[in-house]
């Protein structure tokens, strides 16, 4: 069975996967939060599919996203990692995750769960788009707005409107698939 995706996911099997398996999907644990966290900073000016196929050596060099163990990085580890053609090697996105990772710790323990603190800006649940064409889908919201001013606020990093907006898209507090492709309905029965 042919189905139909959002345009952007092409033809690429990794970026396929990752539109049908995880772009759109309500994420709550904390890691995966942090992940997304650190991806979207590090893709900004970059294209996505770049990030995809650098994920796993990110997860390696960034201890598996354990942010306790990032945010104790010190400046000869950001060097190490600096020489680490598996990442994106750029020295301000590599110390925004270190004190992305910082920030993201003190949000956890002030909220409970940086869960509780990042569902609050679209009310808990995922927002339900129903966009006709990917051409319609905004790049930021005044709910990607709020939380880049309140990330910024907090000290985070690599944290502007679009950014949050992808991150947003990326960890399903909104649906932005268009509503031709078969995981819109499927996002919308699981989560509506």
């Amino acid at each position: 069975m042919n189905q139909h995706r959002c345009t952007w996911a092409g033809d690429d099997a990794l970026y396929r996967h990752y539109h049908d398996a995880e772009w759109g999907v309500p994420v709550y644990e904390d890691r995966r939060l942090f992940e997304f966290l650190i991806l979207e900073g590090a893709q900004a000016g970059l294209s996505w599919i770049t990030i995809l196929r650098k994920r796993e050596n990110y997860r390696t060099a960034f201890d598996h996203f354990d942010a306790k163990r990032i945010a104790a990085y010190d400046a000869n580890k950001i060097e190490s990692l600096l020489l680490d053609a598996g990442i994106v090697r750029n020295r301000l996105k590599v110390a925004a995750a270190v004190v992305n990772a910082q920030k993201f710790l003190d949000v956890r323990d002030e909220f409970g769960g940086f869960d509780k603190f990042i569902w609050q800006f679209v009310g808990g649940k995922q927002r339900q788009n129903k966009w006709h064409s990917h051409n319609h889908v905004p790049t930021s919201t005044p709910e990607s707005d709020a939380m880049s001013k309140e990330l910024k606020r907090r000290g985070f990093k690599f944290v502007g409107t679009t950014i949050c907006y992808a991150y947003m898209q990326a960890v399903g507090m909104v649906n932005d698939h268009t509503t031709n492709c078969f995981r819109h309905a499927e996002l919308h029965v699981e989560k509506g």
